[in-house]
């Protein structure tokens, strides 16, 4: 097994870890009731999809 020659500094160390990083969800408004909604998801609010009816909220 591989061994370290040398201690890597922390400077170095976080210079590596700098694109470990979270990324933001992407937030848009529902075409038909308005609410926010994620990118590629049926409107938790109405249960609409991309103008279409998905899944319907009312029998809920």
């Amino acid at each position: 097994m591989a061994h370290p020659k040398h201690k890597v500094s922390s400077t170095r160390r976080d210079k590596r870890r700098t694109h470990y990083k979270a990324a933001i969800p992407t937030i848009a408004a529902c075409g038909n009731c308005g609410s926010a909604v994620l990118y590629h998801r049926v409107c938790p609010e109405c249960g609409f999809y991309r103008g279409k009816l998905a899944i319907d909220k009312k029998a809920e």
